[in-house]
């Protein structure tokens, strides 16, 4: 019978990269069997579960196949030969991005950003006697995501998203101080942010149909300048509308007018809309 040795990573990727390597044998030459894919997030104070693997070899195959049909009997043996399947392919993707210089450092400069935000995002929840789930991904401009799960998290969160924004803010530094290259992180508790910024763009909606309807600009109550932000995106291709920021620090606000007014901006009338958001 073959030999074997085990891998944990943090993918059943890393773990067979990794197991091939140590034993300098491709994946023709072994059988993969994935004993855990792992867990990517982890729950919150339990920290983040690895995947781990077996990877059979030796001089005396009778080939790794029949050292797990021995094993384990002759239904498992399908299941080794599908896992080395899989393994090949994950394998050879593997190898192909290997052969790009410049992708593997970039995606274990990410990896190591991740992790390190994960911990801090774990141990800062977890003070405050949350539990639930994160969960997170990289969307298609590179910004790392952060979703925060579970019941009761509204300490977490704070009066208008301040304690989320605090955190979000800490878990950027976190990030950061882990990669080369700069990663913008989103961070996410109980889907507030989600349902913050449909409020900011449908708000930002009504008030440019006001704006237009009534020919007249109006200043909105003073933002954070990622809530000024949605405003200005929801608004850039809205036909007649133009938008601009106002005032200084903590005091700066948004401006929405008409686009096309002969008279100008300054000569037109103006309304303070002083609407108040739901945080729920």
């Amino acid at each position: 019978m073959g030999s074997f040795i085990e891998k944990t990573a943090k993918t059943v990727d890393l773990a067979i990269s990794e197991a091939l390597s140590e034993l300098n044998l491709s994946a023709d030459d072994v059988v993969i069997e994935v004993l855990d894919e792992g867990e990517s997030g982890g729950l919150l104070g339990f920290g983040k579960k690895p995947a781990r693997i077996r990877v059979y070899y030796g001089d005396e195959n009778e080939t790794a196949e029949s050292a797990l049909e021995a094993e384990t009997g002759d239904d498992f043996a399908d299941l080794g030969s599908t896992a080395q399947t899989a393994a090949k392919t994950r394998h050879e993707k593997a190898a192909v991005l290997t052969a790009d210089e410049e992708s593997e450092p970039e995606e274990a400069d990410i990896d190591d950003a991740e992790n390190a935000a994960l911990d801090y995002l774990q141990v800062v929840l977890s003070g405050l006697g949350m539990h639930g789930r994160i969960s997170s991904w990289l969307d298609e401009e590179e910004n790392l995501h952060f979703e925060v799960e579970g019941d009761d998290l509204g300490a977490a969160i704070g009066r208008r998203g301040e304690t989320l924004d605090a955190i979000q803010y800490l878990t950027n530094l976190v990030a950061n101080t882990n990669t080369d290259n700069h990663i913008r992180v989103i961070v996410d508790i109980g889907g507030y942010r989600q349902r913050r910024d449909n409020k900011l763009r449908d708000m930002a909606l009504r008030m440019a149909e006001r704006s237009l309807s009534e020919n007249k600009k109006i200043r909105l109550k003073p933002m954070n300048p990622a809530e000024r932000r949605k405003i200005h995106l929801s608004l850039s291709d809205y036909p007649g509308v133009t938008t601009w920021s106002e005032g200084y620090e903590s005091a700066r606000y948004i401006v929405i007018a008409p686009q096309d007014d002969e008279a100008g901006p300054s000569d037109m009338k103006e309304e303070y809309w002083d609407g108040e958001f739901d945080d729920n």
